[in-house]
């Protein structure tokens, strides 16, 4: 049976920045609090699942256990129809370097491997959102999201996060990396996730 969120504190499983914020200004409105889970000084679990679902309830469930709070996490990740789907859940492992995360050099590489593919290869893809909220009891709820788009190349934009400024959204021709944030925040695959979850729990 699903369960509602009730207003208070509400723990962001996340040590993203621009997750957190994107989550706050959907959620606070409700009455929640947020606090991310860095702020809390809670670990990061290794995320070890091959699905966008295994991994947010993994971290959700993290915070939940830890934090004695209600917890909410995302996985989100772009996938690229031409390779199969990936990088998906490797999403930010592909921009992992021994300084930390280049976002640069992860679109790089998937811009690589579409080259390697020859001229006429779709660049088609999709932004996928988990939205996952478990309660310290172990209660779980999870909504999917996507945003629908093409790759563009080299990227544009300096707004928004990780491969932004190379997709282009469905009936679009700004990236998300050149989009006033307000109208990501509107068609993005996190506001699909989040209309679902809002729908069943607030």
């Amino acid at each position: 049976m699903t369960r509602r969120l009730e207003a208070g504190r509400l723990v962001v499983a996340s040590h993203n920045e621009g997750k957190v914020h994107e989550l706050r200004v959907l959620l606070e409105p409700y009455g929640l609090e947020l606090v991310s889970a860095k702020e809390l000084d809670l670990p990061e679990p290794e995320e070890t699942g091959t699905t966008f679902f295994f991994n947010a309830e993994l971290k959700a469930r993290s915070a939940a256990d830890l934090s004695g709070l209600p917890a909410i996490s995302d996985d989100s990740g772009i996938c690229v129809e031409a390779l199969g789907g990936e990088p998906g859940v490797y999403t930010a492992n592909w921009a992992e370097t021994d300084g930390g995360r280049d976002w640069m050099l992860a679109m790089s590489r998937v811009q690589e491997r579409l080259e390697a593919l020859g001229p006429g290869v779709s660049r088609a893809a999709y932004f996928a959102c988990v939205l996952c909220v478990v309660w310290p009891d172990g209660h779980v709820e999870s909504f999917e999201g996507r945003a629908e788009g093409s790759l563009v190349w080299p990227p544009r934009g300096e707004r928004g996060f990780g491969y932004d400024p190379v997709f282009v959204p469905q009936g679009y021709d700004q990236t998300f990396g050149e989009m006033d944030p307000e109208e990501k925040h509107r068609i993005s695959h996190r506001a699909a996730a989040f209309a679902k979850l809002k729908a069943a729990l607030l």
